[in-house]
């Protein structure tokens, strides 16, 4: 008898079709900005160069101004707020270029467009929050690993459920997620691209982020990327990271009472040293007001 495929129940479905049109709406709205800007470099306004976010408030005002047919570079560097206000000279340089009304009714739109997906992604995610509710206690406990967010969580119960019955092993659950690399090797030479193949695209973005999030903290998920990485690649890295994030999801998920430990950034000096993590030992027992004191083990005659 073959197995049945994974099937979630009802509310994990309506909760995964509210999830994946929420990436989706994102994904859009990334194009629309990515196309103004676009549209700016055409008419030489390099307002992108100055503000490291130009979709701030700033450069939504700027950009506003520009449409309603502001071209003066003083004018509208003086619309910048807060910090980049100190980058009024290279904004009234970044405004001399070529914009016109042309650019201006194309920019209009693509602001309007934003503006009207972030209006969606606003009530999606109020939706999302109604749905994931009944789901709190898990949601909290996956954002105990490093690198998950609340948003990265929504989607991996999302997309996985929380039933860990369907997977047997955390092993199980990661191949169905086409996260463990095949490895061909014969004589020494390895054969094939080492794919994970196709799997759950929306899964694989949100590990992937999570991955990337975790690398930069100082835990045993961030070692672990930066060792891989110097060894093999981010991409290797960000492949690996993501699986044992999915096997400890299973984890948490399988056992309610579960939760995570971080086994330290200093996980693998301590395995390859042991007489460091004996010193770390004592020292942590020390701060705790213990006072340690190391008998050595009489040898046998």
């Amino acid at each position: 008898m073959l197995r049945p495929s994974f099937v979630p129940p009802p509310e994990i479905r309506r909760l995964r079709d509210l999830t994946r049109y929420r990436v989706d709406l994102v994904n859009a709205a990334t194009a629309e900005k990515n196309r103004a800007e676009k549209l700016l470099e055409d008419a030489c306004v390099k307002l992108s160069s100055v503000a490291s976010k130009l979709f701030s408030l700033s450069g939504r005002d700027m950009m506003r101004a520009l449409i309603a047919g502001e071209r003066d570079p003083k004018v509208l560097a003086q619309l910048a707020r807060s910090r980049i206000r100190g980058k009024i000279a290279q904004l009234e340089e970044a405004f001399i270029g070529q914009f016109s009304d042309h650019h201006g009714f194309l920019l209009g739109k693509m602001l309007a467009r934003v503006e009207a997906i972030e209006a969606d992604i606003a009530e999606v995610e109020a939706r999302i929050e109604e749905q994931i509710a009944p789901f709190a206690a898990a949601v909290e406990r996956l954002c105990e690993i490093p690198g998950i967010g609340p948003a990265t969580a929504h989607i991996i119960l999302a997309e996985i459920g929380l039933d860990m019955s369907r997977f047997p092993t955390a092993a199980h659950l990661a191949s169905w997620a086409s996260f463990t690399p095949t490895v061909k090797e014969s004589a020494g030479k390895k054969k094939g691209k080492n794919s994970t193949g196709h799997g759950n695209p929306y899964l694989a973005r949100a590990l992937g982020e999570a991955a990337v999030g975790a690398a930069k903290t100082r835990t045993f998920l961030g070692e672990r990327y930066r060792r891989i990485a110097r060894r093999r690649g981010a991409k290797k890295a960000i492949v690996a990271v993501g699986r044992s994030i999915l096997v400890i999801v299973w984890h948490l998920l399988s056992d309610p009472e579960a939760r995570y430990h971080d086994l330290g950034a200093d996980f693998y000096d301590n395995r390859l040293n042991p007489e460091r993590k004996k010193r770390n030992h004592v020292q942590q027992l020390e701060a705790l007001g213990y006072t340690v004191t190391l008998t050595p083990i009489p040898t046998a005659a």
